[in-house]
């Protein structure tokens, strides 16, 4: 029944994660920021920003469903990063998790992230996310809701979403398909790409 919720339009998905629980080896927090995800040029979300726009190959294959799964990958080839698989089965789709705030397990977060990282920002930004709650490369392609994941995630009531324009993207940089919890200090700062447009010049 879960998996369901995320069946679909990525921007419905996306909204929909908003509040949700994710919990990782030891650490449980609820999501407050995300970004959505389309997919290739002939699918119904074409995205030239995401992974799977250039079509299914290597580790985004997971992004091409069934919805539910855990897609990773390194950003600048340093932080792991993770995204929830949305779409359908055979229809890429996915849901960046860029924040949350640390429910439990806060003492084992701090050790994961360092003495130096004040509470709020445990799991501010999504390499920060992954390293608060032990998310590792290794997880591409778990089963968010089978009952031995390492990783699981669990939806509570709907929440309101503020939106506005994804962070760091090139391509596709106007889009309004970051979304967030109001007033959560936990979420991230909004950073344009050096190489996108000039903001209005993008789609």
């Amino acid at each position: 029944m879960d998996a369901e919720l995320l069946t679909g339009d990525p921007l419905v998905a996306a909204r929909r994660l908003l509040g949700a629980e994710l919990t990782g080896r030891g650490v449980s927090a609820v999501i407050v920021e995300v970004e959505a995800y389309g997919g290739p040029p002939d699918g119904p979300w074409p995205d030239a920003a995401s992974h799977s726009f250039r079509g299914a190959g290597g580790r985004n294959l997971v992004m091409f469903g069934p919805p539910g799964h855990l897609y990773t990958y390194r950003s600048h080839g340093i932080h792991v990063c993770a995204n929830v698989v949305c779409g359908y089965d055979g229809v890429a789709g996915a849901v960046l998790l860029r924040a949350a705030s640390v429910r439990a397990g806060t003492e084992l977060a701090d050790r994961r992230r360092g003495p130096a990282v004040r509470p709020v920002g445990l799991a501010r930004g999504p390499g920060n996310l992954c390293s608060a709650l032990g998310i590792a490369m290794g997880d591409n392609g778990i089963d968010l809701f089978a009952a031995d994941s390492p990783v699981r995630l669990s939806f509570g009531e709907a929440v309101p979403a503020v939106d506005g324009p994804r962070v760091g993207v090139s391509k596709a940089a106007d889009r309004r398909w970051r979304f967030w919890i109001a007033d959560r200090r936990e979420v991230s700062a909004y950073r344009r790409s050096p190489r996108a447009p000039a903001p209005g010049a993008s789609d």
